[in-house]
């Protein structure tokens, strides 16, 4: 066991030497300083200028109430009346509910639940929240009113607006996913 000893001293003093001879002060950098001088009196390169952009001209998104270009367009054909009510209007006084804030598009029905014989919807939004709604609640953000509720889809009445400038109801249906 002495003897480990007296080979680990050996080892640290062999170190600590071998150390010091490293950092020893040695002022043959002749090569380094070459290298830097050759690299010093190269000719320089001229750098192209950075090119010029043309300004950002901003945009204004001016048909945020019109239909998103994802959804299927709704045709009503005039020659034969099928205007469900020509009266309706959405309610601008009512106090919109939070599913109104999604378009439809971006809502999906994950589950149903069935409450003293009365379905209510399981509604997933776009941050992967779920909602619980019922028949009268409202969701998408053309005002549709929830109709019906079974296991398996929802029915809800959206008011859109027409081409005379008018409004109509359009008859949407979430199924479950």
């Amino acid at each position: 066991m002495r003897t480990s000893q007296q080979q680990m001293k050996m080892l640290a003093v062999l170190a600590c030497s071998l150390l010091l001879v490293a950092c020893s002060r040695g002022d043959n950098f002749s090569d380094l300083q070459n290298f830097v001088n050759e690299v010093s009196s190269r000719a320089g390169v001229e750098v192209e200028p950075v090119p010029e952009f043309d300004p950002y001209e901003g945009f204004i998104y001016g048909a945020a109430a019109r239909r998103s270009p994802f959804e299927v367009p709704f045709v009503v054909d005039s020659a034969s009346d099928e205007f469900l009510a020509q009266d309706v209007e959405p309610d601008f006084e009512r106090v919109p509910e939070l599913l109104e804030n999604h378009f439809l598009g971006e809502l999906s029905m994950v589950g149903s639940l069935n409450v003293k014989g009365v379905y209510q919807a399981l509604i997933k939004d776009s941050f992967g929240e779920v909602h619980r709604v019922g028949v009268g609640n409202y969701m998408g953000r053309n005002y549709g009113r929830i109709r019906s509720i079974s296991k398996t889809q929802l029915n809800l009445i959206e008011i859109v607006p027409s081409t005379s400038g008018g409004w109509l109801e359009r008859p949407q249906t979430l199924a479950l996913q």
